[in-house]
């Protein structure tokens, strides 16, 4: 097969994956009308339909999904060789693709790798917010990031933060006109900003303990919003109580901009982890981020 047709193989493996031709294009380097062009050519030189295309997404045929299974895999070792080859050169480089939360992004990826990204210019680096627990293997990310160790079987974790401790805040607005929760079941009785999970499509439930034990609380309110610093500004504004790290909101609880309460019932959990397959081979690049994230006792 001619060096052109393996390009047109990365593409399909690339559209089927993504099921959307914007962000394979995206992915690529290339425009739309360019991919779709290629797949069609593919797909004629094989002389059987690879993909359904609708007005709102793409999916692999019977046949798609069976290349896809023989081919997908074949193409990431490729990768990972050529990876492992440049590797062998004086400077690390290379991409290194990871998800998380955008607290994480921001309180723990992005102030352990800024450094080191100056000091190896080669090394590029991009930062997904999803609060989705993502497949990182489908989604072609080299690593996640999640609170616990929350992972499945084949996978390394590395713990990457302290442990962590939720707060529920509020502005001292909303606490004159509405009073306090003195329990966690008092905070029905309250507006309270919800946090929906994309991975279930469903609304955040507040975990705390009580004697012992622990309880989640469903709580209701005028907003809802899929990204936590949303809810914090919203909190600000005094639109109701919000259930966020302790660390995000430090900062205002000290310049009395929100006022903690509940805080013998939120109990601490263990910090965010890294995660990645144990069975790819890791590039130079990821091995010197999993490195620079690790969690170091003081």
């Amino acid at each position: 097969m001619s060096r052109e047709n393996l390009n047109d193989l990365v593409a399909f493996v690339t559209v089927a994956r993504e099921q959307s031709f914007t962000r394979a294009a995206a992915l690529l380097g290339v425009s739309q009308s360019a991919l779709s062009h290629s797949l069609r050519g593919l797909e004629a030189r094989l002389g059987v339909r690879l993909l359904t295309r609708t007005t709102r997404s793409v999916s692999p045929t019977e046949a798609g999904q069976r290349l896809m299974a023989s081919l997908a895999p074949r193409l990431d070792e490729i990768w990972s060789e050529l990876a492992a080859i440049s590797d062998m050169r004086d400077q690390p480089a290379g991409v290194v693709r990871i998800t998380a939360t955008d607290f994480a992004i921001r309180f723990l990826l992005w102030p352990k790798l800024r450094d080191l990204l100056k000091t190896y210019p080669d090394i590029h680096l991009e930062l997904a917010n999803e609060y989705a627990l993502t497949d990182i293997a489908a989604n072609r990310y080299d690593a996640g990031v999640r609170l616990g160790e929350q992972i499945t079987n084949g996978m390394i974790s590395v713990r990457i933060g302290p442990d962590i401790r939720f707060a529920v805040v509020g502005s001292p607005a909303y606490f004159h006109t509405q009073g306090k929760p003195a329990t966690p079941q008092d905070l029905v009785q309250h507006r309270c900003i919800n946090l929906r999970l994309s991975t279930h499509g469903g609304l955040y439930a507040w975990e705390f303990e009580q004697d012992g034990r622990e309880i989640k609380v469903r709580v209701e309110g005028q907003l809802t919003f899929n990204e936590i610093y949303q809810v914090v500004d919203a909190a600000l504004d005094g639109f109701g109580l919000a259930y966020v790290p302790e660390e995000m909101v430090a900062s205002h609880i000290e310049a009395n901009r929100l006022v903690r309460v509940l805080t013998d019932y939120c109990p601490v959990w263990e910090g965010h982890h890294l995660y990645y397959p144990s069975r790819k081979q890791s590039s130079r690049a990821l091995t010197m981020v999993v490195d620079a994230l690790r969690h170091r006792q003081n």
